[in-house]
């Protein structure tokens, strides 16, 4: 669906000082329905790749390619995008209603297309209430769903949201997240930046990470997992002889109740031995390491 080829950005504050590489020979690709997750700290080059795809900015070297399900040329392929900023800005002066007609008609969606789908979306997103007031006085949560309808008023087939969960309450998150899985399941691309590895884990198929410009790794969470580190059991049984493997025990009562974290070759030899010398196994549980855990293992 997009392509971006080996593109860098710089950014110059004044003539005396040495020019910043915001994004450096950055290489990834948003593939048609996969619900992706775009990872990085603050600064990491997230935003500014954002702004590289929807021509925002322009790189200094490299090439962004848009795949034929987008159409050609420039108008077609951004009326098939929908997108919302990380800090977007809402007429406060407008009720919902408005601003979300106000958005329709940017985008050439017919009144009665406009009508339909801002009713949809609106009662899936919980603000149908709230449409006839003044988007001044809705809450943080309520502002995102709003920026939510109205990036899909005109039917995207891709939806690039920077940071959309920052600042939310709980209830927000799930709330939001959830749409997101239900937008990717009706057929929609989703590709949205954070900074909190746990929200991209719970929900995405493939994750984007970048550190100070550079990819550090594009590609599925499981595989990523798997590429690097090893499955892993935490293995509890009651050692009736205090004998087994005493010296590797992780953790021992006065009870005789130990606990074991072994690897995955390890866990049927350490069940024999239990059970050849009249132990009880308490539980077995597979350990699989977070995708924080990962993340910071391959940028140490």
């Amino acid at each position: 669906m997009i392509e971006l080829k080996n593109i860098e950005k710089k950014y110059q504050t004044d003539f005396w000082t040495k020019p910043f590489k915001a994004l450096d020979d950055l290489s990834f690709s948003i593939e048609q329905g996969a619900l992706v997750g775009f990872l990085g700290a603050n600064g990491a080059g997230k935003t500014t790749s954002i702004k590289v795809i929807l021509k925002f900015i322009k790189q200094n070297k490299g090439d962004v390619f848009y795949g034929p399900e987008l159409s050609s040329g420039a108008e077609s392929i951004f009326s098939r995008i929908g997108y919302i900023p990380e800090r977007p800005y809402f007429y406060p002066h407008l009720t919902g209603k408005e601003f979300i007609e106000y958005m329709g008609k940017l985008s050439d969606v017919p009144t009665h297309l406009i009508s339909a789908r801002m009713r949809d979306w609106s009662d899936r997103f919980g603000i149908s209430f709230a449409l006839d007031r003044k988007v001044r006085s809705y809450s943080k949560g309520m502002l995102q769903r709003l920026g939510f309808v109205a990036s899909l008023i005109h039917d995207p087939l891709l939806l690039i949201l920077d940071e959309p969960l920052s600042g939310l309450d709980p209830i927000g998150r799930r709330e939001l997240k959830q749409a997101l899985i239900e937008l990717h399941r009706e057929g929609k691309t989703v590709f949205f930046s954070s900074h909190i590895v746990s929200d991209v884990e719970e929900i995405c198929n493939k994750v984007v990470f970048l550190e100070k410009g550079r990819l550090v790794y594009d590609g599925s969470i499981d595989q990523l997992i798997e590429k690097n580190i090893k499955s892993s059991y935490a293995i509890t049984f009651h050692d009736n002889n205090r004998q087994i493997l005493r010296e590797r025990l992780s953790h021992r009562t006065l009870e005789g109740i130990c606990s074991l974290e072994v690897v995955a070759d390890e866990k049927d030899s350490l069940i024999k031995e239990i059970i050849n010398t009249q132990g009880n196994i308490l539980s077995i549980n597979s350990k699989r390491p977070s995708l924080e855990e990962i993340i910071y293992k391959i940028r140490s």
